[in-house]
């Protein structure tokens, strides 16, 4: 199973809202795919219509209880798409985590137990704390959603930094699969120079598909559905599925092959 975390400590740009989505279209491209939200706001979990009633199990008993992910998963309305969901219990996890001797292995562990899905996805909270470091130890490979605007830049760099870290001391083999453009307006100039800035500075490690400002992307959660699926067409939808497309190309062909 290929495991991707999507982080980015700066909140708003666009992370569970490319993790629900992208997740939904490697669905629909035929991969057995498992999307874990570990963001103790469950926004992701929301997102594919799973309310907190049905939230039995959670990424915090993954995590503290140390419980397989076979036993935490549901089926999403999405075929192809199971979730772990998140709670409010995750909050406390992060000081529940300080105490534990294994405190940033406890997802891989759980990952690398599990089977019967082709790829996972993570979707991190806004923060570089435990929870995000548990993620990215557990992770093959990294996809940062990256806002057009000029504050994003210098939280890019401190992810970078953090990436450097967590290779040096936990994770040599994380990488980074790309930088995904998010909330683009071609009528802001402020977003072509930012968005040119980054290609200048990363090349070709950030995506050729750019995540527009939709209207649409912002209401489909509020309908427990990926924009995928409320409205397929629309340009956000478009744009990730060619996302998902280019991310599928940049993943180690005997991986996707498997």
């Amino acid at each position: 199973m290929i495991v991707i975390a999507i982080a980015n400590q700066k909140g708003g740009v666009g992370k569970t809202t490319s993790a629900i989505n992208i997740a939904t279209a490697m669905a629909a491209s035929g991969w057995r795919t498992l999307l874990i939200d570990l963001d103790p706001q469950g926004n992701a979990s929301t997102g594919v219509g799973l309310g907190a009633a049905q939230r039995e199990l959670s990424s915090y008993d993954v995590l503290i209880d140390e419980l397989p992910v076979s036993e935490c998963y549901v089926a999403s309305t999405i075929p192809g798409l199971d979730l772990v969901p998140a709670t409010v219990d995750l909050s406390g996890a992060e000081v529940e985590l300080v105490g534990v001797e294994d405190r940033t292995q406890r997802l891989k562990r759980a990952l690398d137990a599990h089977k019967g899905h082709d790829i996972a996805f993570i979707d991190c909270p806004p923060s570089l704390g435990l929870l995000t470091l548990n993620a990215l130890c557990a992770a093959d490979t990294l996809l940062v959603p990256l806002q057009c605007e000029f504050f994003a830049l210098e939280g890019l760099s401190q992810l970078l930094q953090t990436v450097e870290q967590v290779q040096q001391r936990f994770n040599a083999d994380l990488g980074i699969v790309g930088i995904a453009l998010t909330m683009f307006d071609r009528r802001n100039r402020l977003t072509d120079q930012v968005a040119d800035d980054v290609r200048e500075c990363l090349g070709d490690l950030v995506f050729e598909a750019v995540i527009p400002r939709n209207v649409r992307l912002s209401e489909a959660p509020s309908h427990g559905l990926p924009a995928l699926i409320y409205d397929h067409s629309c340009p956000g939808s478009r744009a990730y599925m060619a996302l998902a497309r280019e991310l599928i190309g940049r993943l180690p062909a005997e991986r996707v092959a498997a």
